[in-house]
């Protein structure tokens, strides 16, 4: 397994023996830009099978297929944790997918907030970006990234069994609020945008009973960063680092 250094998250179930067609992008990808030839090695995922060895049985510019040899890790599910954020600059939602992916966040669920800069997203450009940081980071789950939703109908809506971590900056003691609360197995972190929460946002947030106020500490961070913060603060302290 040591020359197997490109991963390749597919759709097809994966068992040993069995062979896997490969669409064009990814025989382009494999064949075309990695110049791999038949008889190398390849890690695959799916989601759900785990990850699997499997060999180039054929190869060509335009199609191919793998068959796997065995599985080479189960399948490791990330803990039951949602990221909520506001869209930011196309690059930096990007970055904020990518790093929740790695991360270990199960769902990633762009909101639409008062003083969100951008409503319109792609969520399929998205959800390529969390399945290439699945690939790279070894993950064998791929999130789901959501459409975008007004925070509002999704707080209506909102999982009594669920708590909502939401980051303020007003507070202080974040390891200790959460510590509190470890009795909880179903969590979301909600980050807001570049021009803060509105007043009546804060308020509603504020009296949900599902609502966890906690703090970043005493800077105001980037979008961005506070989701990579929040999340490192979540997995260190309740989640499976």
């Amino acid at each position: 397994m040591k020359d197997a250094k490109i991963r390749l998250c597919v759709t097809q179930d994966l068992a040993q023996g069995q062979t896997i067609p490969l669409a064009q992008n990814q025989a382009h990808y494999l064949f075309g830009v990695m110049r791999l030839k038949a008889g190398a090695r390849v890690l695959l995922f799916n989601g759900r099978d785990g990850e699997y060895l499997a060999e180039v049985v054929e190869a060509g510019k335009r199609k191919g297929a793998l068959r796997c040899i065995e599985q080479t890790r189960p399948l490791q599910m990330p803990p039951d944790l949602w990221l909520l954020f506001a869209p930011i600059k196309k690059a930096r939602t990007d970055f904020i997918v990518e790093k929740a992916a790695e991360m270990g966040a199960a769902k990633i669920m762009p909101v639409q907030t008062r003083f969100t800069n951008s409503d319109r997203i792609r969520v399929d450009r998205l959800q390529a970006h969390a399945l290439e940081a699945a690939e790279q980071c070894g993950g064998t789950y791929v999130p789901e990234v959501t459409d975008i939703r007004k925070l509002d109908a999704l707080l209506d809506d909102w999982p009594e069994d669920r708590q909502l971590i939401f980051c303020d900056e007003a507070l202080v003691g974040a390891k200790e609020t959460l510590r509190a609360q470890s009795g909880h197995k179903k969590w979301a972190i909600l980050i807001g945008p570049e021009g803060g929460f509105s007043d009546d946002e804060r308020s509603k947030l504020s009296a949900l009973p599902f609502v966890t106020k906690i703090s970043l500490g005493p800077r105001i961070l980037r979008a961005d960063t506070a989701a990579v913060a929040a999340l490192t603060l979540w997995q260190s302290t309740l989640g499976d680092w």
